[in-house]
């Protein structure tokens, strides 16, 4: 016995579905034929139902392009994040390596004028005995000496004074063939003649052991001294040249202050010899 031919669903919804969708592609045919003919017949009528429907649509077919674009540029704009942070590192790595140069840069410019400022103190030298290193300098013992590189060979003797760019630095005590030691202002046995700028008060530089200098008046009871007086070799005593940069003061007192050295040993790397102010010979054939 031949079975019969099912029917597309037993359900009516199916049915009812299926009655639906030929019923639209019906309608649809109609309503395009519809307009197809209005756009022959009466283009003007045509035109406004397209500028209407162009309404209704516009919308949507912006949201649907802007949806569209957005989920596109999703992988640019993560391609445009990381091109960014690797332009970014790189400019990191240029400002750094820029810095680095900067630094350099300051610090040949601080080279250059420190040894512009040396050239200058030795063409102003009257009798300048040898441009020596200071290979090294006592800081933390009470008594401060350094060290140079120069000695007997080089025309060092005992008791010539040493100085550097920015002042006084000591006087040679002992020579060797190559080198010398130089006893500096900040030793407790360190004694300088001073004179305050610019009113030329009379005064005594002696050292202390622990970095600064103690300067008192000659004349004690009278002299008063201010935060920032600075100090001079006066040329009494026949060692230091007179106009030598030596300390200044750090606090106000009467009488006695405490100062700090213009000139530091344990930051420079060469400094002057100088001959004595007034030769060894010449003072010992003064009449007493």
């Amino acid at each position: 016995m031949a079975s019969r031919p099912r029917r597309p669903g037993f359900s009516r919804r199916a049915q009812y579905g299926q009655f639906a969708g030929y019923v639209v592609l019906v309608a649809g045919g109609l309503v395009a034929a519809l307009l197809l003919m209005l756009s022959r017949l009466d283009p003007t009528t045509f035109g406004a139902f397209r500028s209407a429907a162009g309404t209704v649509t516009t919308p949507i077919s912006s949201g649907l392009g802007w949806a569209t674009r957005t989920i596109a540029s999703i992988p640019q704009g993560v391609g445009d994040y990381f091109g960014v942070m690797q332009r970014n590192a790189a400019l990191r790595r240029q400002i750094d390596e820029n810095r680095a140069q900067v630094q350099r840069a300051r610090a040949l410019l601080y080279e250059n004028r420190r040894l512009k400022r040396l050239l200058g103190v030795r063409e102003r030298a009257d009798s300048p005995v040898v441009t020596a290193h200071l290979v090294s300098s006592s800081a933390s013992s009470t008594r401060r000496y350094a060290v140079l590189d120069a000695g007997r060979l080089s025309g060092v003797a005992v008791g010539q004074p040493v100085r550097g760019p920015e002042g006084l630095i000591g006087r040679v005590v002992e020579v060797g063939i190559n080198n010398a030691r130089v006893q500096l202002i900040t030793d407790p046995e360190s004694v300088v003649p001073v004179r305050r700028v610019p009113d030329g008060l009379p005064a005594i530089a002696a050292g202390r052991g622990d970095g600064l200098i103690e300067i008192r008046a000659v004349n004690a009871g009278s002299a008063v001294f201010h935060p920032g007086d600075t100090f001079f070799t006066s040329g009494i005593g026949g060692i230091f040249s007179p106009n030598v940069p030596v300390a200044r003061a750090i606090r106000g007192a009467r009488d006695v202050t405490q100062a700090q050295t213009l000139a530091h040993a344990d930051t420079f790397d060469f400094a002057i010899v100088e001959r004595s102010f007034v030769a060894p010979e010449t003072l010992a054939e003064r009449p007493r």
